[in-house]
């Protein structure tokens, strides 16, 4: 059997309408997991000994995913961007589609918020850390807080 070549396929980006291609482009670049400071942050993490899940589900039934799970510690650890997330310090606004993307930004604000309350109310503890942060400095604050609530 004679198989054709897969086409390339388009990621949809939400219902937004580019404002150039080379925009469309951007967009579609952009990683959902293992960017950057989540690799460098995972790294720090190794380094100090401990072992993860990534870019998985803290709880079944919830349909979000964390960038780093400590599932016996109940530890959820998010990495996020500072523009996908709306940084107080280095969070910028988009020109093109402004609208759009304040919208598209404060839904993101709004669901981290809505899942860090829902693993809260189970027991779980929520570490946030932005892109821009320190690697080394937020994987001892991870260490410590993963050591204390294994009971280690």
């Amino acid at each position: 059997m004679i198989r054709k070549p897969k086409e390339a396929t388009k990621r949809k980006v939400s219902g937004l309408k580019p404002s150039s291609e080379a925009a469309l482009r951007r967009m579609q670049a952009a990683r959902s997991r293992d960017t950057a400071p989540e690799r460098a942050l995972r790294l720090a993490i190794y380094h100090k000994g401990l072992h993860y899940r990534v870019d998985t589900r803290p709880l079944k039934e919830l349909n979000r995913r964390a960038d780093i799970v400590f599932r016996s510690a109940k530890v959820a650890v998010f990495v996020d961007g500072c523009f996908w997330h709306g940084c107080p310090i280095h969070g910028t606004q988009a020109k093109a589609n402004a609208e759009f993307w304040k919208n598209k930004i404060k839904q993101n604000q709004l669901r981290d918020a809505n899942t860090s309350k829902q693993l809260k109310r189970v027991g779980w503890r929520v570490i946030r850390v932005w892109e821009h942060e320190d690697s080394r400095k937020a994987a001892e604050k991870i260490y410590n807080i993963v050591v204390k609530r294994r009971g280690l």
